[in-house]
C-alpha cells in the first residue's frame, strides 16, 4: 500500500507525518520518495558507501545510512531560508551506490560512472558518503558536464596532499589529483575551517599552487558567518560551484562521529548559517562526506550531516520571485 505523500506544486515530496509517525516512514532520506517513485528528478540523493581510502577511523562506508536515519526530523518549510525545498524543485532518494570494497581505484572508476549515470536523469547530485576520496570521481562527473568548477570545500583538512604510503587515491589526496585533471578552476577554489598541524609549512605553498584560498578556523570568530560567506563569494564569483563538506570541519562537539576529528572547529551553526548564502551562487553539486557512526553517540554527528545535506538543498532550491 502506497504511503501518504504530500504533495505540493506538482512535486512529490516527505510523507505526510500527520498521518504516518516519521520512525515508521521509510529509509529514505528526509522520508522523501525514492528515485523510481518519481519521473523528473531535478535533485538526486545518493550515497556512496565507502571507506577504503580513511588513514586513521573507519567506518564512514555506514554514514550514508546513518545520515538518513538522522534526517526523519526534517520538515517541508525551513523557515531561516524561506523556502520549502521539496516544494519548489523534486527531490528524490536514488540509494547507494554499490562499489568495491577492496579496491579504491576500481572504486573511484563506479563512483564516476554511477554519478554520470545518474546526472542523465538528474540536474544535479547531493552525495552522502563514504570518505572524502569520493570527491575526485563525483568532481570527474560534474566537470564532464560543467567544465571545469570552482570548488568550496570545508573541512579540518586541506586534502591536496600527494600520496599516503604510497597510495595516490586516498581520502586526503581528492583535491590534489582533480587540479592535477583540470576538473577544477585554479581561480575560484577555497578551503574554509581548516585548522591543526600540518606536516610541514611547504602543505600550504603547495595548496596555493593547486588553486586553493584558505580561511582558516582561527579566523572565523572575527569574520563570522556573513564575513566567511562574503569571501566565499569574493573568491567563486559567478563560476559553476561544487561544494564538498567533511563533517569534521565542525568541532568534535558538533560532530564526533568521524574519522579524523580535530579540535577548534565551526559550531553547527556557524556552518548552516554560511551554507544558506550558496542560494546566492551557481551550485551545480555538492556532497557530504566523513560520517562515521561508530563514534557517534546519541545521532549528533548524523544530526549535524542530515542538516547540512537540508540546507545543500535548500539553497539548491530556485526562489520565486517577489
Amino acid at each position: 500500500m502506497a504511503e501518504p505523500r504530500i504533495v505540493r506544486e506538482g512535486r512529490v515530496g516527505q510523507v505526510d507525518a500527520t498521518r504516518v509517525p516519521r520512525f515508521a516512514g521509510p529509509a529514505t532520506f528526509a522520508l522523501l520518495p525514492r528515485i523510481d517513485e518519481v519521473s523528473d528528478v531535478d535533485v538526486a540523493v545518493l550515497g556512496v558507501p565507502f571507506d577504503a581510502g580513511v588513514s586513521y577511523r573507519p567506518g564512514a562506508r555506514f554514514g550514508p545510512a546513518h545520515v538518513r536515519e538522522s534526517s526523519r526530523l526534517l520538515r517541508p518549510f525551513n523557515p531561516a531560508a524561506g523556502v520549502e525545498p521539496f516544494a519548489s524543485q523534486q527531490v528524490a532518494d536514488a540509494g547507494d551506490l554499490a562499489v568495491n570494497p577492496f579496491g579504491i581505484e576500481a572504486a573511484i572508476e563506479q563512483v564516476e560512472a554511477g554519478a554520470r549515470a545518474l546526472l542523465e536523469r538528474a540536474a544535479r547530485l547531493v552525495t552522502i558518503g563514504g570518505d572524502h576520496t569520493i570527491a575526485l570521481p563525483l568532481l570527474r562527473a560534474v566537470a564532464a558536464r560543467h567544465g571545469p568548477v570552482a570548488v568550496v570545500h570545508f573541512d579540518a583538512h586541506l586534502d591536496t596532499w600527494d600520496t599516503y604510503f604510497g597510495a595516490a587515491y586516498t581520502h586526503g589526496t581528492p583535491f590534489r589529483r582533480a587540479s592535477e585533471e583540470g576538473l577544477i578552476d585554479r581561480s575560484g577554489c577555497l578551503h574554509v575551517g581548516t585548522r591543526g598541524p600540518l606536516y610541514a609549512a611547504q602543505d600550504l605553498v603547495d595548496d596555493r599552487e593547486l588553486g586553493f584560498h584558505v580561511v582558516p578556523s582561527v579566523e572565523i570568530d572575527d569574520l563570522g558567518a556573513r564575513g566567511v560567506a562574503e569571501r566565499i563569494r569574493e573568491r567563486v564569483g559567478d563560476r559553476p560551484v561544487y561544494l564538498s563538506v567533511d563533517i569534521d570541519v565542525l568541532d568534535p562537539a558538533f560532530a564526533p562521529g568521524t574519522g579524523t576529528p580535530e579540535a577548534g572547529g565551526m559550531t553547527s551553526r556557524e556552518l548552516l548559517a554560511v551554507l544558506r548564502s550558496f542560494s546566492d551562487l551557481n551550485l551545480v553539486g555538492a556532497d557530504v562526506v566523513e560520517v562515521s557512526p561508530a563514534y557517534d553517540h546519541a545521532e549528533i554527528t548524523g544530526i549535524a550531516a542530515a542538516h547540512v545535506v537540508y540546507e545543500i538543498l535548500s539553497a539548491l532550491a530556485p526562489r520565486k520571485e517577489p
